[in-house]
C-alpha cells in the first residue's frame, strides 16, 4: 500500500507546475516544432468521461516525450462551448446557458488538472467568448464575399422537439441525432456554405496527409466522388403536342441500352412543368404523390429494403437516345432531387433497385451486359446483374468492354463525362439562440448585406427566454431592441451602425455548433490576437497541425467541415498549406464491463473521479494506456485497475533500494528503447508491459543503482507524471523531472550475459532454466541434464528427439 497522499501530491504538483509554466509553448523559439491536438470537449454537464481521458492521456504521453527530446510542443486545449444541450437547459430551468456553460467548464478544468494534463493553459479560449467568435463571423464574411454563403429556400429536416433544422448529417434513421424525435420535411430559406465546390480537392488532398487509412475511406465515402455520364432523353405528349427533355447522370453508360424506362424525383422540376402543361393525363395521381413525397425525409426514401413505390406519367414517353426506344416514365421517391440530376435511366436487368420497381410493376427487362452465361443465369434466378461485362447489343458497340463502352456511347448519343458527388451543401443556419449571430442585416425591402468588418463581433444578446418559436423563427427574432438597429450601407456594400440611420434588421439565425469548431485549433497558436485571426508569420511557421487524436465518431463531418474551411483560408491567403492535419488517429471506445457501450441507463459508466480519489490519477492514466490496443475497443475492468495499483506501489518501494555504487542493469537499456519505440507507434499497452517486466527485475535485487532508477522514472513519467516528479525529487533534484532530457540507452550495456530457456516436454512447458548466452546445443543440454526439473520429468527414459532453438527453447519428446 501506497504511503503517499495522491490527492495532496497532484494537487501540489499541478500549481507547481502552472505556476512554474513548464507546459508553456513559445511559438516564436527557433526550434523544431509539434503542434499536437485532441478534440476540445463540449463542457457538458456529466464532465470528463474515460473516454476524454484515453485520448487526452496518449497524447499528453507524446507531448511530455517529445519536449524532453529537444521540441517546441504545442499542446493545446479549449472548449466547445456553443450547442443544443445548454440551451436545451436553460429552456428547461431559466438558468442561462453562459451560467452552466462557465460551471460546467470550471468542472471539466478542474479534472484535467486533476488527471495531469500538460496543456498550454495560457491558450484556452470557449467558441462562446465574443472575441473568439469575432473570427468565426470573420470567415463567415469571407465566404460570404466569395459567394460560398448564400440563402436558399428548400425542403429541410425539422426536429418537432428541439424546434430547429438539422443538416442531412444529424439526421439518423429517419430521427434526430440528439433527441430520437421523428424528423419532418419544411420548406425554408436556409443558410447554406457550398462545401460541394471542394469536393474533388477534399478527396484528392487525402492523398496528402497521413490518416490512417480508415479515416480517409470515411472521408472518401461520405464525398462520394464518381466519374459518370451525363445523358439527355427527350420527353414528348403520346399525342406529340409536347416535347420537352431532361438529363440524367449515371455512372453505368454501358448499360443504356437496357434502358427500359425512366424515373423522374417528385421535385424534379420538369415534374411540375408536365403537370402545368396538362400533359400528364393522371395529374391528380401524380400530384396526390408529390404532395406526400414532400412530407418525407431522405433517410425514409432511400433506406435499404424499403418497398419502391412510384406512379406512372400517363400520357407522356420518354424517347431511349441509343435506340431511340420509347420507353415509360415514372416518379418515385426513392429518387431524390439532389442527386445527380433528380432523373435516372432505369435498367433492371443490371440494377439491384430498378430490378424490383421493374418487378413491381410489370415492367420489361433487357439484357444489355453478357458475361458467359452469367447474366442469364441470374436473371432466372431472379436477381440482376450488376457485374461489369461486354456490350450485348447488336452493332458497333457489340463486344465492347464496360469500361470502353461507357466512353463511346456517352459521345454517341452526345452526353459527357463527368464527376459526380454525393456530397450536398452543408445547411448552416439554426433558428436557436445559444450560436453565433450571422453578420448580415436586412432592409426594410429584404434586402441583404453583410455587416461590416468593424461591426465585429455581432454580440450575442442576453435574454430571459430561449425557447424557439412554433414558427420556425429563431428566440432572437422576438428581441426586438436587438433585432432592430440603425445604420447605413457604406460605399462597398457593408452595413455600419448610425443612430441617425434607417432601420435595418438583424439576420436572427444563428450559426451550427460546427462552426466555432471548423477553425479552432488555428486560434490556439495566436489566441489574444485582436487584430486578425492569427499573426501570418506564425500561422505559417505552426501549421498544419501535426498529430490530431480524437474519437472516430468525429472522422467524418467534423473532419470534413474542418478541411473545407482550412482550404477556402489557404485560397484567400490566410494559411500556409491547403490540408489542416497532417496526421489523423483515433482511440477506440471504452466500453462497460462485459463490452456493453456505457450508459446512464445501464449504471456502468465510470466516473474518472471516483477512480482518481481511490487510486489515484497517475493509476487512472497508466491503466487506461494498459487496458489494450489504443486504437481498439477496450471493456473496463475494475480488477485490472488494482493490479495497475499494485505496479505503481511496487515502484514506489524500489525508491528505498537505490544506491549510488551498484552495476547497471541490462534490463533498463533495453526497456528505454522499448518504451521509446511504443510511445512513438502509439503501442501504450505493450510500452507499459515493458515497464513492468523492468519494476520486477529490479525488485529481485536488494539494490537499484541509481542511474538505473533515475531512467526509469524519466521513461515511466510520460505515463506517472505525480509519482515520478515527487520520487525524483525525493533523489536530490530541484528542477522538474518533465524538463529532463530522454535518457538514451548504453547500448554496451544492453548485451545481456544470460538467457532463459522455456524447457518443454512433448510441447509442454515444464520450466525455465539460466545458461550463459549463445552456448551451444551440446552444452546446453549438459547442463539441463544436472539440473532437477530434468530429473522430475526425463527420469530414466531415453529422449527419442531434442528440439533445440538457441537461447530460448529446449523441448525433448521422450
Amino acid at each position: 500500500m501506497s504511503n503517499l497522499d495522491y490527492k495532496a501530491l497532484s494537487d501540489y504538483w499541478s500549481k507547481k507546475w502552472k505556476d512554474d509554466g513548464i507546459y508553456s509553448t513559445d511559438v516564436t523559439r527557433d526550434k523544431k516544432k509539434l503542434f499536437l491536438l485532441v478534440e476540445f470537449p463540449y463542457p457538458s454537464g456529466e464532465g470528463l468521461h474515460v473516454g476524454h481521458v484515453r485520448s487526452y492521456t496518449a497524447m499528453d504521453v507524446i507531448a511530455r516525450k517529445k519536449r524532453r527530446e529537444g521540441y517546441e510542443v504545442l499542446f493545446p486545449m479549449g472548449y466547445d462551448a456553443f450547442g443544443l444541450p445548454a440551451e436545451n437547459y436553460a429552456i428547461k430551468t431559466g438558468i442561462h446557458p453562459s451560467i452552466t456553460t462557465r460551471k460546467n467548464i470550471d468542472n471539466f478544468e478542474r479534472q484535467m488538472m486533476d488527471c495531469g494534463f500538460s496543456f498550454d493553459w495560457e491558450r484556452k479560449f470557449e467558441t462562446t467568448d465574443p472575441e473568439y467568435y469575432k473570427w468565426t463571423q470573420w470567415i463567415f464574411l469571407k465566404m460570404y464575399e466569395k459567394g460560398l454563403a448564400y440563402k436558399k429556400e428548400m425542403p429541410v429536416n425539422w426536429c418537432p422537439k428541439d424546434k430547429c433544422v438539422l443538416a442531412n448529417e444529424e439526421v439518423v434513421d429517419g430521427a434526430c441525432e440528439r433527441c430520437g424525435t421523428t424528423v419532418e420535411k419544411k420548406n425554408k430559406e436556409q443558410w447554406m456554405l457550398a462545401i460541394t465546390k471542394y469536393a474533388e480537392r477534399l478527396d484528392k488532398d487525402l492523398d496528402d496527409t497521413a490518416y490512417l487509412e480508415k479515416i480517409k475511406t470515411q472521408q472518401r465515402n461520405w464525398i462520394g466522388l464518381s466519374e459518370g455520364s451525363e445523358i439527355d432523353f427527350k420527353i414528348k405528349s403520346e399525342d406529340a403536342s409536347f416535347e420537352s427533355s431532361f438529363t440524367i447522370f449515371t455512372t453505368r453508360a454501358d448499360t443504356l441500352f437496357g434502358c427500359t424506362y425512366c424515373v423522374l424525383a417528385p421535385e424534379q422540376p420538369l415534374v411540375m412543368e408536365l403537370l402545368s402543361n396538362n400533359v400528364i393525363t393522371n395529374s391528380s395521381e401524380v400530384t396526390e404523390y408529390k404532395d406526400n413525397a414532400r412530407l418525407k425525409t431522405d433517410i425514409d426514401r432511400s433506406a435499404e429494403g424499403k418497398e419502391k413505390t412510384g406512379v406512372k406519367l400517363e400520357g407522356v414517353v420518354a424517347i431511349n437516345p441509343a435506340n431511340n426506344e420509347e420507353v415509360p416514365v415514372f416518379i418515385a421517391d426513392y429518387v431524390l432531387p439532389q442527386y445527380g440530376t433528380g432523373a435516372i435511366m432505369a435498367v433492371p436487368a443490371h440494377d439491384e433497385r430498378d430490378y424490383e420497381f421493374a418487378k413491381q410493376y410489370n415492367l420489361t427487362i433487357k439484357k444489355a451486359i453478357f458475361v458467359d452465361d452469367q447474366v442469364f443465369i441470374d436473371l432466372v434466378n431472379n436477381k440482376p446483374y450488376c457485374g461489369e461485362g461486354k456490350v450485348f447489343e447488336e452493332g458497333v458497340f457489340y463486344g465492347l468492354t464496360s469500361e470502353v463502352a461507357r466512353k463511346k456511347i456517352t459521345e454517341a448519343v452526345g452526353g459527357k463525362i463527368v464527376i459526380k458527388s454525393k456530397l450536398r451543401d452543408w445547411v448552416f443556419a439554426r433558428q436557436r439562440y445559444w450560436g453565433e449571430p450571422i453578420p448580415v442585416v436586412y432592409d426594410k425591402d429584404g434586402t441583404m448585406y453583410p455587416v461590416a468588418e468593424s461591426e465585429l463581433p455581432i454580440v450575442l444578446p442576453m435574454v430571459d427566454k430561449y425557447e424557439p418559436t412554433d414558427n420556425g423563427e429563431s428566440p432572437l427574432a422576438i428581441i426586438s431592441d436587438w433585432v432592430n438597429v440603425k445604420g447605413r450601407i457604406d460605399s462597398t456594400g457593408h452595413f455600419t451602425t448610425d443612430d441617425n440611420g434607417e432601420v435595418f434588421r438583424r439576420e436572427t439565425d444563428t450559426m451550427p455548433q460546427w462552426a466555432g469548431s471548423s477553425w479552432y485549433f488555428m486560434r490556439y497558436i495566436d489566441p489574444r490576437n485582436n487584430q486578425a485571426l492569427g499573426d501570418k508569420d506564425l500561422l505559417a511557421k505552426w501549421l498544419p497541425v501535426d498529430w490530431y487524436n480524437g474519437g472516430m465518431e468525429h472522422t467524418t463531418l467534423h473532419l470534413l467541415y474542418s478541411r473545407f474551411w482550412y482550404k477556402f483560408l489557404f485560397d484567400i491567403g490566410i494559411v500556409p498549406t491547403s490540408e489542416p492535419y497532417y496526421k489523423r488517429t483515433s482511440q477506440g471506445m471504452i466500453l462497460g464491463a462485459g463490452g456493453v457501450k456505457m450508459s446512464k441507463s445501464l449504471g456502468n459508466v465510470v466516473n474518472p473521479d471516483k477512480i482518481i480519489t481511490e487510486y489515484g490519477a497517475d493509476v487512472l492514466r497508466v491503466y487506461e494506456m494498459f487496458i489494450g490496443p489504443f486504437d481498439q475497443s477496450v471493456a473496463w475492468d475494475d480488477k485490472a485497475i488494482v493490479g495497475v495499483s499494485r505496479f505503481m506501489d511496487k515502484v514506489e518501494k524500489c525508491a528505498g533500494k537505490v544506491v549510488v555504487n551498484t552495476p547497471s542493469l541490462p534490463i533498463i537499456h533495453q526497456t528505454i528503447v522499448k518504451v521509446s519505440r511504443d510511445i512513438d507507434s502509439t503501442a501504450f499497452n505493450t510500452a507499459i508491459s515493458s515497464l513492468m517486466i523492468c519494476v520486477n527485475e529490479f525488485e529481485k535485487k536488494d539494490k537499484i543503482a541509481k542511474g538505473d532508477f533515475e531512467m526509469f522514472l524519466k521513461i515511466l513519467a510520460p505515463f506517472a507524471p505525480f509519482i515520478t516528479e515527487e520520487l525524483w525529487k525525493n533523489l536530490g533534484y530541484t528542477t522538474s523531472i518533465h524538463t529532463s532530457g530522454w535518457p538514451l540507452p548504453d547500448e554496451s550495456l544492453m548485451i545481456e550475459s544470460e538467457v532463459t530457456y522455456a524447457f518443454q516436454v512433448a510441447g509442454k512447458l515444464r520450466g525455465t532454466f539460466i545458461t550463459p548466452k549463445d552456448l551451444e546445443e551440446e552444452a546446453v543440454i549438459e547442463l539441463l541434464k544436472t539440473l532437477d526439473i530434468y530429473k522430475k520429468y526425463i527420469e530414466n527414459a531415453e529422449p527419442k528427439k531434442i528440439i533445440f532453438v538457441k537461447n530460448r527453447l529446449v523441448n525433448i519428446v521422450l
